[in-house]
C-alpha cells in the first residue's frame, strides 16, 4: 500500500538578487564587433557598446538596494492582505479573461470561494492570519562571489552562518567544481542549497557534490534542479534518481524545463518553445513514476507582463510576434496566458496521480 502525503506548496521567487549572469562565451560579436559580453545589471550593461560592458563596481550597490526595496514589496504583498485567498477571484490579469485559460481560473477561483464559505460557517474566518498571509522566500544563483560573501553574516544564537542575499541560494552547471570556489563557499553557510544539473552530470559526481555540501544529510538543504530537456530527461534522469537514492541521500528533485530549451529564432532573439517546455515537464513527471520517486517541484521563468518572449501556447506566439512585446534583458520567459495554461496542466497530472494512489 503507498501512502498519501499532502504537504504545503513552498513559493519561491528567482528574484531580489538574480543581478548575474552566467555566459557560454565571454564576448559578443555584432556586425564585426566584437566587445565584452553582458554579465548582468550588478556587473554590466546590456547595451552593446564598449562603455557599458566595462564592469562598474558601483552596479553592486544598486543591485543591493534594488534587491532591498524588492523583499520589501513582496513583504508588504505577503502579509498586507494582498495574498488573502478571498481576493482569488482578483488575482487574474486582464488580457487573459478572454480566453480558455482565463475561464478555468475564474471556474477555480469560484470553488475557492465557496470552499471558504464552508470554512468561515465551520468556525475558520478569513480574519484568520493563514487565510490572509502566505510565506514567500527568495532564490538565485550563487555566481558573483564577492556579492555573495559581502552579505553572510554569522547567526548570534546558533553560530551558523548564512548568505543573506536569498533564502536560497544554487550553484549552477558552470560553477559546480567539487574544488572550486563556489562550492567551498556553499559549504560553510546554512542556507537551503540548489544543484543545478544537465544532461551532462556524471552520477557519481552527484552524489559526491551532494556529500560535500549536505554531509549530514539534512532534509531540506539540497534541492536537485534538472534541465536537459525532454529527451535526455527521459535518458538520464533514472540514472541520476537511482545513484542518489542508492547512496541514502536525501533531495528534493525540481524541474527547470526553461533553460534546456533555449533557442535562437531567425529574427536573431533567443526565445523557447512552450510545446518543449511542456514535453520537459511531462517527462519529468514520467520518470519519477516509473522510479518510484517524488517530482517535488517546478523552476519557471514568468512574468505577469503580456510579453511575446516565448512561442506558441494556446494563444499562439510566432516568431514574427517576438520583436512585438519582447522585454527581457536576459532569459526569455512565459507570459501569465502561458503560465496559466503550463499550470493548469501540471495541476491535472498532479490530481491524476493522487487519484491513482488513492485507488491503491
Amino acid at each position: 500500500m503507498r501512502v498519501l502525503l499532502i504537504v504545503p506548496v513552498i513559493k519561491v521567487g528567482r528574484m531580489a538578487g538574480q543581478f548575474a549572469k552566467p555566459r557560454s562565451d565571454p564576448f559578443e560579436e555584432i556586425n564585426g564587433v566584437k566587445l565584452p559580453s553582458y554579465k548582468g545589471d550588478n556587473i554590466n550593461g546590456d547595451t552593446f557598446d564598449e562603455k557599458s560592458r566595462i564592469p562598474d563596481p558601483h552596479r553592486l550597490i544598486r543591485a543591493y538596494m534594488q534587491s532591498a526595496a524588492t523583499l520589501n514589496l513582496l513583504r508588504a504583498f505577503a502579509t498586507g492582505g494582498y495574498a488573502a485567498m478571498q481576493r482569488v477571484t482578483e488575482w487574474n490579469l486582464d488580457f487573459v479573461e478572454n480566453c480558455e485559460q482565463g475561464d478555468r481560473y475564474q471556474e477555480l477561483a469560484h470553488r475557492v470561494d465557496e470552499a471558504l464559505g464552508f470554512m468561515a460557517a465551520a468556525g475558520l474566518t478569513v480574519d484568520h492570519p493563514i487565510m490572509s498571509t502566505t510565506d514567500f522566500w527568495t532564490s538565485h544563483e550563487c555566481l558573483l562571489l564577492p556579492y555573495e560573501q559581502a552579505l553572510t553574516r554569522e547567526d548570534s544564537t546558533s553560530g551558523l552562518f548564512y548568505d543573506c542575499s536569498a533564502h536560497m541560494v544554487w550553484v549552477g552547471e558552470r560553477t559546480r567544481q567539487l574544488d572550486g570556489a563556489h562550492v567551498e563557499f556553499l559549504r560553510g553557510v546554512a542556507n537551503p542549497l540548489g544543484i543545478k544539473v544537465s544532461q551532462k552530470m556524471d552520477p557519481n559526481e552527484l552524489i559526491k557534490l551532494i556529500d560535500i555540501l549536505n554531509p549530514a544529510n539534512k532534509p531540506g538543504r539540497i534541492t536537485v534542479i534538472v534541465r536537459m530537456g525532454a529527451e535526455n530527461m527521459r535518458v538520464k534522469l533514472s540514472h541520476l534518481v537511482r545513484a542518489v537514492r542508492g547512496a541514502g541521500q536525501i533531495v528534493t528533485w525540481v524541474c527547470d524545463p526553461m533553460h534546456g530549451n533555449t533557442i535562437k529564432a531567425p529574427c536573431g532573439l533567443k526565445t523557447r518553445a512552450f510545446d518543449s517546455i511542456l514535453a520537459e515537464v511531462r517527462a519529468f513527471f514520467d520518470v519519477h513514476e516509473q522510479e518510484g520517486s517524488y517530482p517535488g517541484g517546478i523552476h519557471l521563468e514568468m512574468t505577469g507582463q503580456n510579453v511575446t518572449e516565448c512561442i506558441g501556447g494556446s494563444r499562439t506566439v510566432t516568431y514574427d510576434d517576438l520583436g512585438s512585446r519582447y522585454h527581457t534583458h536576459c532569459d526569455p520567459r512565459l507570459n501569465a496566458s502561458q503560465s496559466l495554461e503550463l499550470s493548469f496542466i501540471v495541476a491535472e497530472r498532479l490530481r491524476r496521480r493522487r487519484m491513482s494512489t488513492q485507488r491503491l
